[in-house]
């Protein structure tokens, strides 16, 4: 599962997301697969905020990552809200942690004050770009700049002194060829002189994703980091900040990118829009709302299990897995190195997959809440039936209702096309026929009424299509629904009596 020089450590993993903003459902793989490997390692699951970049963060965020994980069935180890022996989880709190191992950096020659302003970096980019170039911040540049490495000792300390703004930048090693190994990836090499000399600490007293994300990472004992593909250009840097400590380095994985459903690119909010589906897990109520998963009527057991196969293959034909059956079979080395694409019919199949699993006592609790918001309580067991009836088309629990709305409601119109096609000069005699064979029905239930119906049609001669479709219609008013003996008994002799009636009425009147 993982690499021999690792055996003797316990699986830590953590989930790390900034609260800026709605979690993406790529977040929510990205926690997914960190949680399937802990759980099939025996190990721990860490959910860490990042909240360093203090002018991104949005009030409401990080609740609203804890309540999509709580949603989704992904339980936390050790966090903000459950505590654990390496508290506080998240960063803000942890900022008087990160200063001790910024000095240390500078002490081994690792790293260097930098005095340069915005303005003047700025400068730098845009003579840089009216040459065709770009400008880097590194072992070709930082000694014709404002830094530590070109004032010397007494002026840098002057500057501290006075309180002059300022960054600690890591100093990359120049033309050094680094080799490291993702499980996902394999072996890699990047060359030194390709990198820039990247911001580690500010003046302020927070630190930059980098470095407080391998300090973190070192003293809450993370084993494996499992992380989005957009970080594989920051793993030399990580690689090298454990080298220049001293540290051991945890073992690293980057996930594939969700990929648009058409086209190229990464899945954002705008494809959800454009083509009516989220890329959130719940309802996102904060400046542009948007909408989730959970509210749009998905189970989350059906969201998990879509996002599980977006980008593992468990190496068999098998699409629908529980949670435990995802944990038993979920390894890293399955997981593909190309984007997956998004595919929200797919998703669609999955929750109906698991509609389909449910029971229907389970799917009744879920649809009365519904039905009574419409007016209607029926009793228990005729819901049951109802639910027994129409989950087969139902993709979502709402889909029970409009499968169902015209057991509660008598149709006030009717299908024109049907209509046209089926009623004839003979058809008022034919309803006022089976107004009466209805009404000599004793006991009114499915067999009894498809019996008596069949026998009268054999007897009379009357074309079983056409007495199906126009029964259907002045039920219905349309022609959809489950069976129409089913529905006729469901809705009761005099109710069907009385639509058949009507309809008749209506019509004829016409």
């Amino acid at each position: 599962m993982f690499s021999t020089d690792m055996t003797d450590r316990k699986v830590r993993v953590r989930f790390a997301p900034s609260p800026t903003g709605p979690l993406h459902i790529g977040g929510v793989r990205t926690a997914l697969y960190n949680y399937l490997f802990a759980r099939r390692n025996n190990g721990v699951f860490i959910l860490r905020i990042e909240d360093t970049d203090q002018t991104r963060y949005v009030e409401g965020a990080e609740q609203y990552i804890m309540d999509s994980l709580e949603w989704a069935g992904i339980k936390i180890d050790e966090g903000i809200r459950e505590g654990g022996p390496h508290a506080p989880y998240r960063q803000s709190e942890r900022k008087g942690i990160y200063k001790k191992y910024s000095d240390e950096l500078i002490a081994s020659g690792n790293a260097y004050y930098a005095f340069d302003t915005p303005e003047e970096l700025e400068q730098l980019r845009t003579q840089a770009e009216a040459k065709g170039e770009t400008f880097n911040y590194g072992c070709t540049t930082r000694m014709s700049l404002c830094n530590s490495l070109t004032l010397g000792e007494a002026e840098t300390q002057k500057r501290l002194d006075a309180g002059e703004a300022y960054v600690v930048r890591f100093m990359m090693p120049d033309n050094e060829d680094i080799s490291f190994t993702d499980i996902i990836r394999g072996d890699m090499v990047v060359n030194t002189s390709t990198l820039d000399d990247k911001v580690l600490y500010k003046s302020d007293g927070m630190p930059t994703y980098h470095l407080a994300n391998i300090v973190d990472d070192h003293l809450m004992e993370i084993s494996h980091v499992i992380r989005g593909e957009e970080w594989l250009p920051s793993l030399p840097l990580h690689k090298l900040l454990y080298r220049a400590f001293g540290w051991d380095s945890p073992e690293f994985a980057h996930l594939p990118l969700l990929l648009k459903p058409t086209g190229k690119g990464k899945l954002s909010k705008r494809d959800g829009d454009k083509m009516g589906f989220p890329v959130f897990p719940l309802y996102w109520p904060y400046g542009e709302t948007a909408h989730g998963y959970r509210e749009d009527g998905y189970f989350p057991e059906a969201f998990i299990n879509m996002l599980a196969l977006l980008g593992w293959n468990p190496g068999t034909e098998q699409e629908i897995f529980s949670m435990e059956e995802l944990i038993n079979a979920f390894s890293i080395e399955r997981v593909g190195k190309s984007g997956s694409r998004f595919d929200p019919e797919k998703v669609k199949w999955f929750n109906h997959q698991y509609m389909q699993r449910k029971s229907n006592e389970e799917l009744a609790e879920l649809l009365k809440p519904l039905v009574k918001e419409k007016g209607f309580e029926p009793a228990a067991d005729k819901l049951l039936t109802l639910v027994s009836l129409v989950k087969e088309r139902a993709v979502f629990v709402a889909d029970m209702w409009k499968e169902s709305d015209f057991f509660f409601i008598a149709p006030d119109s009717y299908d024109a096309e049907v209509l046209k096609k089926r009623w004839k000069e003979e058809s008022p005699a034919m309803i006022s026929q089976l107004i009466d064979v209805l009404a000599s029905i004793d006991q009114f239930t499915p067999a009894e009424i498809e019996k008596t119906v069949k026998e009268w049609i054999t007897a009379s001669g009357q074309n079983a299509g056409n007495v199906f479709n126009l029964f259907r219609l002045l039920l219905v008013g349309a022609s959809r629904g489950p069976h129409i003996f089913d529905i006729a008994a469901w809705i009761g002799k005099e109710e069907t009596l009385r639509r058949l009636q009507t309809g008749l009425a209506r019509i004829t009147e016409k």
